[in-house]
């Protein structure tokens, strides 16, 4: 990995923005994300765009577009292979464990984890393909997926902005820091959803 961040440190322009937004295409599209995570590429990204090397704007369009992509093919993949992927040798390099957690997590949130799967390493590369295998209407997993693309993008991008030549300090702590959103997020919505329902309950009682 170290090699790969060496290579893209000493990228500007086009280039970098081609190979940070095929890393984020890929991540999900290819199991690149397994090796080297979308989250460290965007990172990157952003503190070359601090140094004036290439253009904030253009990454943060081209990282959010990627991710939306890579995740776009790899439901397609997932639709269309289904559980062989998952036998596949590519599958078993995954790993059972990895794929069962995904799983879980794509079974207890529905779309909603196709945007809070954003922010977990893991899960952002094999939510899509799960989603595709357990034939997730394309609309509303378009709908998740651009949401939290965006979403996801966006704040990396930017994080790695603001910290400039610092950013392999935060690396580590972004994963936590996404995961704990990821469960706010969870908190949150199960909140508005028992407030609702109680809300309901109580027009329903009334004479």
């Amino acid at each position: 990995m170290d090699s790969v961040i060496d290579t893209l440190s000493a990228l500007s322009g086009w280039a970098a923005l081609l190979v940070v937004g095929g890393l984020a295409f890929g991540e999900s599209a290819a199991f690149v994300g397994l090796f080297l995570p979308g989250e460290t590429a965007l990172l990157l990204g952003g503190a070359l765009a601090a140094t004036g090397r290439v253009s904030l704007p253009a990454m943060v369009v081209v990282s959010t577009v990627a991710a939306i992509a890579g995740d776009s093919v790899g439901y397609e993949i997932g639709r269309w292979t289904g559980p062989p992927l998952r036998r596949s040798r590519p599958g078993r390099w995954v790993g059972e464990e990895r794929w069962s957690r995904a799983e879980r997590f794509v079974a207890r949130h529905g779309p909603l984890a196709v945007l809070l799967g954003r922010w977990v390493g893991v899960l952002r590369t094999l939510v899509p393909a799960l989603a595709g295998m357990n034939r997730m209407p394309y609309r509303r997993f378009l709908l998740f997926n651009a949401l939290g693309g965006a979403a996801w993008a966006t704040a990396v991008v930017m994080v790695g902005y603001l910290a400039g030549a610092s950013w392999r300090r935060i690396e580590n702590h972004l994963g936590e820091a996404g995961a704990g959103l990821a469960a706010l997020v969870v908190l949150c919505l199960g909140a508005w959803w028992l407030i609702r329902r109680r809300r309901r309950a109580r027009r329903g009682a009334r004479p």
